[in-house]
């Protein structure tokens, strides 16, 4: 498992990878797919938002040296969480098949540990979520600034 800061994940960012923790060139390359739309930012962080040919739009958090830390969705179809989350796939699936099998969750679902932090929700025509890297948020940042 990549350490937070600096390590690539696959796609908890951009339409994938840059993701939580990972250089924002992933974005460049999903953009074959997608159109990106824009850019906002503040002293701590930067976002860029792409949306995907779905209709779906991705925003990924970056730090000012450009490492993704977090990502967020929304829209009309699920985003492809396998190359959003990239090297944290695994540990969101597992993190779900416990829930379910716990009785605790249907749907989606809530993963939350050390590592990673993914919460993922909705219904046909409206689905939403978010992922961060609790390390890897800046000073100031916290999971809620994730949306």
């Amino acid at each position: 498992m990549p350490t937070p800061a600096g390590a690539s994940v696959g796609t908890l960012s951009a339409a994938s990878a840059a993701a939580v923790t990972g250089n924002a060139s992933a974005v460049a390359r999903a953009a074959v797919q997608a159109a990106a739309s824009g850019a906002s930012a503040n002293s701590a962080y930067t976002v860029q938002q792409t949306t995907l040919a779905n209709g779906t739009v991705v925003r990924e958090y970056l730090t000012p040296a450009g490492t993704v830390f977090g990502v967020a969705w929304d829209g009309p179809q699920m985003p492809n969480l396998a190359t959003l989350l990239g090297s944290y796939f695994p540990q969101y699936t597992a993190g779900v098949k416990a829930s379910h099998a716990a009785g605790l969750v249907r749907g989606p679902g809530v993963v939350e540990n050390s590592n990673v932090i993914v919460h993922s929700g909705g219904h046909m025509g409206a689905f939403s979520g978010q992922a961060w890297l609790p390390q890897a948020l800046p000073a100031g940042v916290s999971g809620s600034d994730i949306q």
